[in-house]
């Protein structure tokens, strides 16, 4: 019976073979066919086995594999959760500027940290400095790889050894269990509480800076409100506590923005040039929540303590590639130009996007996706809220639309199967449950043909 397996050199041979020695090479190749033959040979049973046939199987089977093993593990999704900036889907879409600029530098060397003008070394967050400095009114910047580590490294540069005093309530924890007295820690500061959870008056602060204290700091509670009786000191009151002793004050501002988000019918959210200019010397911000760039942590404010984070030797295993810096450099220049920033900027864009807007889509919508469901499914267009994510205002939601999928014959298991069946398609689908249906919220659908292309390999389980 043995004898009926055909050898490795005979299924590369093959139509298949051949097919995938040409797409995924000779090595990769043989071993897919070894696997395939090992799995039909455990498989066999009685009778005589056409050689040809297996021989093409396994062909069949090893190309399968490869296919499979070659696919990227981060692929592209239709994000219709109804987050904007969802965090476990790479929170700010790229404005087209900006994917262009990263291509670019991609495809060929760039003066990185090289000065055209003098011919010798530059510092590569000079590629964004102007620009920052610009937009938000500060003394200086410079870039490393995300908010945390900002906040780490201007802890960590200007607290080292000493005390930091902290508010109570702002003691935050984040996604992917990032908390504050831990990133502390780590920057070797001294967490001095001060107030408590719910409320926090400038007598705390003052009572409790000794000739210990290193900092004031700031952290904006950016996924969560504490409402009630409740009191906290504005970073104005708490830059003017820091002068009177001589102490820094550091602000973690959190998402960041560079707009006043009101003008845009959203509710106001300080902004960079609103922390200086309520005196904080230090301000960290991300780029890639409603600032709208790649990932990245900003540090701006004081230009001799800006400059003291530069020199700190930890600065370097932070530092941002030429492909972000490109990027970034091509998102700050869109805020130059204020008036058609909503329309050249995704997360603006899809932050503004009227719900008409998405109530239409949803009707268009709706026969296909009813179409390829069959009458298992009842289909309507509902109304919803989308919200902003990643932190940013935490109570804010964002009228909005989409469809509705049900289940005809109420099995409460339907919806998981289908949101299962959602995200196996070639780009996958992310929606989510709410009352007992999928709701896709179709706020950041903007490729309304691709979404529609792919809904004929829609496979429920």
């Amino acid at each position: 019976m043995r004898a009926a397996i055909p050898s490795v050199d005979e299924v590369l041979r093959g139509p298949a073979g051949q097919v995938a020695l040409a797409r995924h090479g000779r090595a990769a190749t043989v071993a897919a066919v070894r696997a395939a033959l090992a799995v039909l040979r455990a498989r066999m049973g009685e009778g005589a086995p056409d050689r040809a046939a297996l021989a093409e199987a396994a062909g069949t089977q090893a190309l399968e594999t490869l296919a499979l093993e070659e696919a990227p593990r981060l692929r592209a999704v239709f994000n219709l959760t109804g987050t904007v900036l969802h965090t476990n889907l790479g929170r700010a879409v790229l404005a087209e500027e900006a994917i262009e600029a990263a291509t670019r530098v991609m495809r060929q060397p760039a003066a990185l940290e090289f000065d055209l003008e003098t011919g010798g070394r530059g510092e590569r967050d000079d590629a964004v400095r102007g620009l920052v400095r610009e937009l938000t009114g500060a003394e200086d910047c410079i870039l490393v790889n995300n908010a945390a580590a900002a906040v780490f490294l201007m802890l960590n540069t200007v607290g080292a050894g000493r005390e930091a005093i902290v508010s109570r309530g702002e003691l935050i924890e984040i996604g992917g269990a990032f908390r504050m007295p831990d990133i502390m820690a780590r920057a070797g500061v001294v967490l001095r509480e001060v107030g408590t959870t719910n409320r926090t008056h400038a007598r705390d602060y003052e009572g409790a800076i000794t000739e210990r204290t290193a900092l004031l700091m700031k952290v904006h509670t950016s996924n969560y409100l504490i409402q009630g009786f409740t009191a906290e000191v504005a970073p104005a009151e708490l830059s003017r506590i820091g002068r009177a002793h001589g102490v820094p004050v550091l602000d973690d501002l959190g998402s960041g923005t560079l707009v006043d988000l009101s003008t845009y019918g959203l509710r106001r959210e300080r902004t960079v040039r609103d922390a200086l200019g309520d005196g904080a010397d230090l301000v960290a911000f991300s780029g890639d929540k409603l600032l709208g760039g790649p990932q990245a942590g900003f540090i701006v404010g004081r230009a001799d303590l800006v400059r003291a984070c530069a020199k700190n030797p930890i600065k370097r295993a932070m530092r941002l590639d030429k492909i972000r810096l490109a990027a970034l450099e091509a998102t700050l220049r869109l805020y130059r130009d204020p008036d058609r920033l909503a329309q050249r900027l995704p997360t603006l864009r899809l932050l503004t996007r009227k719900p008409e807007e998405m109530r239409a889509l949803a009707g268009r919508l709706l026969p296909a996706v009813s179409a390829q469901l069959g009458p298992a499914w009842q289909v309507a267009v509902a109304e919803c809220a989308s919200q902003i994510g990643s932190g940013a205002l935490p109570l804010e939601s964002l009228p909005s639309a989409g469809l509705s999928l049900t289940p005809c014959d109420g099995d409460g298991r339907a919806p998981e199967r289908l949101l299962a069946a959602l995200r196996a398609l070639p780009t996958p689908v992310i929606g989510r449950i709410a009352q007992g249906a999928v709701l896709l919220d179709l706020r950041c659908l903007e490729d309304e043909a691709g979404f529609v292309a792919q809904l004929g390999a829609l496979k429920e389980g």
